[in-house]
């Protein structure tokens, strides 16, 4: 968990799906209403009690409704990233992913001699890592430069 945050157990709202990428390379384990078809705010609530997530939104009716809830008033994620640090986040990338971008499942370094999708580097090239549940290939090339550099201008 990263260190001195409100909750590593997150869950956002239908209009969050970017931020929800950052958070889950931040080292957040960062469910998503629309990869969990929780549209309604009931059944986001429901995802909220049911597996102890903070909800974050930018509906102030949710957020009244959830026992704790962070409510972001922005709509770039430059700047819903800055609101979640003003709120106590810390906002930086994990040494190394612990949750799918894509999915929010677990990953997992891929050995060297295993091969890889023709989209991802040789592992023995470089370290790639393997979501156990969707089977995305991620490593730390020109999109993890880019979210550091957005995380680097808060």
């Amino acid at each position: 968990m990263p260190e001195n945050s409100p909750s590593d157990r997150l869950v956002l709202d239908a209009m969050l799906g970017k931020l929800a990428t950052y958070l889950r390379m931040c080292g957040y384990d960062t469910a998503y209403a629309l990869d969990r078809d929780a549209e309604a705010d009931d059944d986001l609530l429901a995802i909220a009690e049911r597996e102890d997530r903070l909800v974050i939104t930018r509906d102030s009716d949710l957020a009244a409704r959830a026992p704790e809830s962070v409510l972001l008033t922005e709509r770039a994620v430059e700047d819903q990233l800055r609101e979640l640090a003003d709120a106590g986040f810390h906002l930086s990338l994990a040494p190394e992913p612990a949750h799918c971008g894509v999915c929010n499942g677990p990953v997992e370094q891929v050995d060297p001699v295993a091969p890889t999708p023709e989209y991802a580097p040789n592992a023995d090239d470089e370290t790639v890592w393997r979501c156990t549940d969707c089977g995305q290939h991620f490593w730390k090339g020109s999109h993890w430069a880019s979210v550091q550099a957005t995380l680097d201008g808060l």
